[in-house]
């Protein structure tokens, strides 16, 4: 009792807690964006930005751009000072968070400006050079509108490539490749009600098993979410299946999941 006692001293005075998994999808239309997030200690945050002049803008659609809402003030100054309040890491407790940073424009001139930004805060970075990657603070992976070649021959890079289910057989490392999203309903029927199908089953737990063999983190969007019981059932076979990251809008419902696990 008394060894137990300790080790949730230690979890709780270092900050541990942060979710092995919870993923804040679209996370700048939460009331804060980032840090409804952080107080929820998830591992990976959502961005979707749009080039204008020497600017990423964070918004869902184009007409909904909203002055100073941009990747630096929204995300990487506040990832900054973070880091400096939590000894050198965004919990505190070492561990890189990722930036899901998906890209709604022109893929390969969008790139080129995030790249520059992120050489401002290299720093912070995670950086991929010669097929190793250095582990940095945060872990900008890029996905939606993709750069692929690109980002494949640059000599240095400080961020990843968002992949897609048909990628798992492709040989491309997770130095490239750390992540692999796809949409659920392209793969599963099962909406949460009831049991999963055993066949839908299983192939959740191939794709789940050969991702993380490979090392990649495997994450799902657009699955099922109307209802607090149907994002429970889903959660669960994702978590049990091993699936990376497991991505919601629904952030303290997601964390008490995690805890109550």
């Amino acid at each position: 009792m008394k060894e137990l006692l300790l080790i949730v001293f230690v979890m709780l005075t270092f900050g541990v807690w942060s979710q092995p998994g919870a993923h804040s999808h679209n996370d700048y239309e939460h009331e804060h964006p980032l840090f409804d997030a952080l107080n929820c200690k998830f591992k990976s945050i959502e961005a979707d930005v749009y080039s204008i002049g020497d600017s990423l803008f964070v918004a869902h659609d184009f007409d909904k751009i909203q002055s100073g809402r941009t990747l630096r003030q929204l995300y990487l100054e506040p990832l900054k000072e973070q880091i400096r309040k939590n000894n050198g890491s965004v919990y505190g407790d070492g561990h890189e968070l990722i930036l899901l940073i998906d890209i709604k424009d022109d893929s390969t001139r969008t790139y080129k400006l995030l790249h520059s930004i992120l050489e401002e805060y290299k720093d912070l970075m995670s950086v991929f050079k010669n097929g190793e990657k250095i582990k940095g603070k945060i872990m900008p992976v890029v996905s939606g509108n993709r750069p692929f070649l690109f980002m494949k021959n640059q000599e240095v890079r400080y961020a990843g490539y968002d992949g897609r289910l048909n990628n798992l057989d492709s040989g491309i490392p997770a130095t490239l490749m750390p992540v692999v999203s796809d949409n659920w309903n392209r793969y599963f029927k099962w909406d949460g009600t009831g049991t999963m199908p055993e066949a839908e089953k299983q192939k959740l737990y191939g794709l789940a098993g050969k991702a993380k063999e490979k090392g990649y983190l495997l994450r799902f969007w657009a699955t099922p979410n109307r209802t607090q019981e149907q994002r429970t059932a889903v959660w669960k076979i994702l978590s049990d299946a091993g699936v990376g990251l497991i991505g919601t809008d629904n952030l303290e419902e997601l964390k008490d999941f995690f805890e109550n696990r």
